[in-house]
């Protein structure tokens, strides 16, 4: 069989995904709960989130849950923070274990909360403003999930992600009747799922994978219903410091390159790049095609080994035009 096949293959459905980029229609405003297309974790925000088939252990729940199959240490605790536009706020946590050495799996916890900040809520009025002013509203929404990956061979990973998701947006004031009113409170939940794959094909670590996120039946706030955003992504990824030296553990030059095919908008491309030193170092930058206020994102990582303990720590900017920045920050520990 030549080998080559898969990877020539697959670059060429991400050339073809790649150029719908140009020219294509936005679709725009056709999904609710977009908190879940919105990533906390630093290392995935430097690199563009461009992480399709990058291993990531418990935070690769949030991207492709496949990517939790390398996990080594039998526990692996990640907590990442994500100062959003607007003063919003993402926080994340992600759990996996690897019981009897992997020979069962990974299996994996997530957790996302945000907060969205404080609104003063209002009401229609026959007073000279036109409103009154009401109780100050602190929407926020919340997403829990359990994951699991495997990997079936050396080469090919599966992994699957199912989380329940829920937004509360405040409460309003609805009329029952010409005399009568009641409070409404704006609550909406949903089940979601995920799942990935990913192959190495044993060549200067080049690996192909895909991801289908946010997978999900309509929901509704009220008599309203939409689409979670769903998201299709094919990815791939080389250490590029293998075709100027031997490979080696100590640097790498990872290229990871997505293409996403969303419901909630036209065609778009992450690129990351990632530079490790020494398994010590870690500098990272990123760009994002297609978007409306990103593109160029950076940041940097530091991990070490004590005793048995594996401790990182990553950051992330992502300057976003008119909002200003973002900035990411990540801890991770990992216990044999």
């Amino acid at each position: 069989m030549n080998k080559t096949f898969p990877i020539k293959y697959t670059l060429f459905a991400l050339i073809i995904n790649g150029t719908l980029l140009i020219g294509a229609d936005k679709k725009l405003a056709q999904t609710g709960f977009q908190f879940l297309s919105v990533s906390s974790d630093a290392r995935a925000g430097a690199m563009g989130d461009a992480m399709t088939t990058i291993f990531g252990k418990s935070s690769s729940l949030f991207f492709n849950p496949a990517g939790m199959s390398r996990q080594k240490k039998f526990l692996d605790i990640s907590f990442s923070q994500n100062r959003w536009i607007a003063g919003i706020n993402h926080n994340a946590l992600s759990v996996s274990i690897t019981p009897s050495n992997g020979k069962l799996g990974i299996f994996g916890l997530s957790f996302k909360h945000v907060d969205y900040g404080e609104i003063q809520g209002t009401m229609v009025s026959d007073n000279t403003q036109g409103f009154i002013e009401t109780e100050k509203l602190m929407p926020s929404a919340l997403s829990i999930g359990l994951g699991y990956a495997k990997s079936l061979s050396d080469k090919f990973s599966v992994g699957g992600h199912i989380k329940a998701a829920s937004q509360y947006l405040g409460k309003n004031v609805v009329p029952d009747s010409d005399t009568t009113q009641s409070v409404v409170k704006n609550i909406a939940s949903a089940f979601a799922f995920d799942f990935g794959t990913i192959y190495e094909t044993g060549w200067r670590n080049f690996a192909f994978g895909m991801s289908v996120r946010n997978f999900s039946q309509e929901t509704k706030f009220q008599t309203e219903g939409f689409q979670l955003p769903l998201t299709f992504t094919m990815g791939v990824s080389i250490d590029l410091m293998t075709f100027l030296m031997e490979e080696s553990s100590k640097r790498k030059l990872i290229l990871s390159v997505d293409a996403l095919h969303p419901r909630s908008y036209s065609e778009r491309m992450n690129i990351g790049m990632e530079y490790q030193w020494m398994k010590l170092i870690h500098i990272r930058s990123g760009y994002l095609l297609n978007y409306d206020e990103q593109n160029l994102t950076t940041g940097f990582g530091i991990q070490k080994d004590i005793g048995s303990h594996l401790i990182v720590i990553d950051y992330a900017y992502t300057p976003f035009g008119v909002f200003d920045s973002v900035q990411r920050l990540s801890f991770n520990i990992s216990l044999d």
